[in-house]
Order: C-alpha cells, then structure tokens, then sequence
C-alpha cells in the first residue's frame, strides 16, 4: 500500500480530476468516501475506467479488489461509457405485472441490443432498475433522465427516434 503522505499523481492532466481530488479530500482521503468518489468520477467522467478506479484506490488508500466490488455492485456505477442517450426501464413488481418485459424486449429487438449494452454507434445505452419508485405510473421507463410513465411500446420506440432524429438534425 501507498503511504499516506505520498502524493498520488492523477491519470492525466485533465482538470476534471480536481472535482475527483476535492471529494476525496473533503472525506479526508478515507475510505469512507469511496462512494461518493466514484460518483464523482462517473458525473466528471461518464464511467468509470481502469485508471481512474486504481487511482481512487491509490488514493484512498483502499485495495483495489473492494473499488472494484463497489463499482460492480451498485448498478449506476458503469464501466463502459454511456449512450449519447440513455433509457432506463423499471422492472420492478408493478412495472412487471403491467407489461415492462414486454417493453424492454421490444426496445432491444429494435435496437439490437440486450439489457446493460449501448448501440454501436454510441446513441443509445440500455439499462434497466430494480424499481424506479413511480408504482403509480407503471410501467415506467426513464429517458435521458425524465421519467416516461403509463409507457407502451409504440410509445418508448417514438420518444428513442425522437432523440435519433434530433441527433440526426444536429450532426447535419
């Protein structure tokens, strides 16, 4: 292990790393930020790669087998990067019984995908929670981050080409 008052250099140069590094020191460089830090990581990064998960460990002082554990085990945390667009679909009790398997097969049949995987062309990640806690609108599916409920579908398939249509409109 790396002693304590050892600097730990970050991966690069890239400024982002001060937001990493200011986490980690208002948590006092223990390993009782380690949560916190990789959320920090994967909101200034969008993952969570090879090098920074050793540099948080290096840093933390923490083996790298338990960053890695708790990069596994909350299923936010992702090692890859993400989709330009992300769908979330809720697969929890009232979510199931009222027709999300169904919504998730037709989206990965459309999409080519499975469940945890993004396009090959970076447009869209697939992913899906245990429960998004909106029972009441079930089925549920959140969109680049807003919630779609009482969700069919037609109508997840119309809001994804929407984005592909907005994406196409940009690039043009």
């Amino acid at each position: 292990m790396i002693s304590r008052n050892e600097k730990i250099e970050p991966p690069s140069d890239d400024k982002r790393w001060r937001i990493v590094q200011a986490t980690m020191q208002r948590n006092g460089f223990t390993r009782d930020g380690l949560i916190e830090t990789l959320h920090t990581v994967q909101q200034s990064f969008g993952f969570l790669d090879d090098d920074s998960l050793r540099y948080v460990a290096a840093s933390l002082n923490a083996p790298l087998s338990q960053v890695y554990g708790v990069s596994t085990f909350y299923h936010l945390f992702s090692l890859k990067p993400a989709g330009r667009n992300t769908c979330v679909v809720c697969m929890g009790t009232a979510c199931y019984i009222k027709g999300a398997p169904s919504l998730l097969e037709q989206i990965e049949n459309e999409y080519g995908l499975s469940r945890g995987e993004t396009t090959e062309d970076g447009h869209l990640s697939l992913m899906t929670a245990r429960c998004l806690g909106s029972c009441g609108l079930a089925p549920v599916a959140v969109i680049n981050g807003h919630i779609a409920g009482k969700l069919n579908a037609e109508e997840a398939l119309q809001r994804l080409q929407a984005l592909q249509e907005v994406e196409n409109v940009q690039q043009a």
